[in-house]
């Protein structure tokens, strides 16, 4: 009887270690690729899947949307100006047997490709355009990573250049050309101004040369203006025109 017990409970012993070999579960996020004797037989998940322990091998694969960032590069753009820029990656595993079995680890695969696109496509274009129009550079970016990462199993959904770090010199420079672009403008809107003002003031005296009273008008409204400042002395000139129809009665 003592034998008979304990090679039960041996029995029991090996039962569970076979159960924990042979039971996984996996996250609704996960899929596990099967290898039966090195050979691929197919990806299994969510929930509880069951292995054959010691013939069958397993490879965890993470579905979700992977946020990667791509270290600062040192990039020569098309204009001969070096500059640092960095970006960040969105991807996900959609072929988790691709993802395994075509590249050894996608995830070092996508940020090396991720580092070189990023020099190669910022080293085509001029300052100027990469500053201006980030989002189609952007969107040219996800679409040749995209199409060199599909035969992994691994889509881009979206690429980001994040920071743009320029020399010392240029930030001058175009702190410069921006001062001098304002100053080209006001300039602009000051000269425009003149323009109408000049024009209003020849209608005004074209108005004036028609109806002589309204010249009066304006300067009695002038003199009223005046009197409502805080001054201690105010020169009002008198023009003649005032006083030609007493003159015509004295003489």
């Amino acid at each position: 009887m003592p034998m008979i017990s304990g090679g039960f409970i041996f029995f029991i012993f090996l039962l569970g270690i076979f159960l924990l070999m042979s039971v996984k579960v996996l996250n609704e996020y996960e899929r596990a690729v099967i290898f039966r004797l090195g050979r691929i037989i197919g990806a299994k998940g969510p929930g509880l899947i069951i292995l054959v322990p010691i013939v069958d091998r397993m490879v965890r694969v993470d579905l979700r949307t992977v946020t990667m960032d791509v270290p600062p590069q040192d990039v020569i753009s098309r204009d001969n100006v070096t500059i640092k820029v960095n970006a960040v990656v969105y991807f996900r595993v959609v072929e988790p047997n691709r993802a395994v079995v075509e590249v050894e680890n996608y995830l070092l695969a996508t940020s090396k490709l991720a580092q070189t696109t990023l020099r190669s496509v910022l080293g085509q274009v001029e300052l100027d355009e990469l500053l201006a129009s980030r989002e189609s550079i952007n969107h040219r970016l996800q679409e040749i990573l995209d199409s060199q990462t599909e035969p992994w199993g691994v889509k881009v959904s979206n690429v980001e250049v994040k920071q743009i770090d320029l020399p010392v010199e240029m930030q001058r420079a175009m702190a410069r050309q921006a001062e001098a672009e304002r100053e080209r403008r006001a300039k602009v809107i000051a000269a425009e101004g003149e323009m109408q003002a000049s024009k209003k003031l020849a209608e005004a005296a074209e108005v004036m040369a028609a109806q002589p009273i309204s010249l009066q008008l304006r300067y009695l409204q002038t003199i009223r203006e005046m009197a409502n400042e805080h001054s201690t002395t105010t020169i009002v000139p008198l023009p003649m025109d005032l006083f030609r129809p007493f003159l015509g009665k004295n003489g």
